[in-house]
């Protein structure tokens, strides 16, 4: 096969192009190292609002930068909500508390603490005011 000079130069010059687009903005400040490790600034991360009143989320990686385990901030407000896992999660408290009931027990966490809720726990998220967390999920793709 013959390739002429011409195909090339279309070829190198939609290279060109593509790679001079600028990449997808975040809205908050997240840094990529060529390494794949990642760095987020939680306190710039602004979440939107979930299904339910009261409650707000933003997943902070994608699955293209974390393919097996899954990040995000939400955000509880004075609220509820119930919801079965069909992940593993773990929840880093931020700021407020983050109760989580389950069987009619009641675990909790304020900032600094971590609690871990097991794949296929049927739990009710709450909080007694406002709640920020960090969560994380395995695997990444769990809908």
């Amino acid at each position: 096969m013959n390739v002429s000079e011409e195909l090339i130069r279309e070829i190198v010059m939609k290279v060109l192009q593509e790679s001079s687009k600028p990449a997808v903005q975040e809205d908050f400040v997240k840094e990529k190292d060529p390494s794949g490790i990642i760095r987020i600034q939680t306190d710039t991360v602004k979440c939107e609002p979930f299904k339910q009143e009261g409650v707000a989320l933003k997943d902070v990686v994608t699955l293209d930068e974390a393919p097996r385990m899954g990040c995000g901030i939400m955000e509880l407000d004075h609220t509820s909500f119930e919801w079965t896992l069909t992940y593993d999660e773990y929840d880093m408290v931020i700021d407020g508390i983050l109760e989580i009931e389950i069987d009619g027990r009641v675990v909790s966490a304020g900032p600094g603490e971590i609690i871990y809720i097991p794949k296929n726990s049927h739990i009710h998220f709450q909080t007694p005011s406002k709640a920020r967390y960090a969560y994380f999920v395995y695997p990444a793709d769990w809908q």
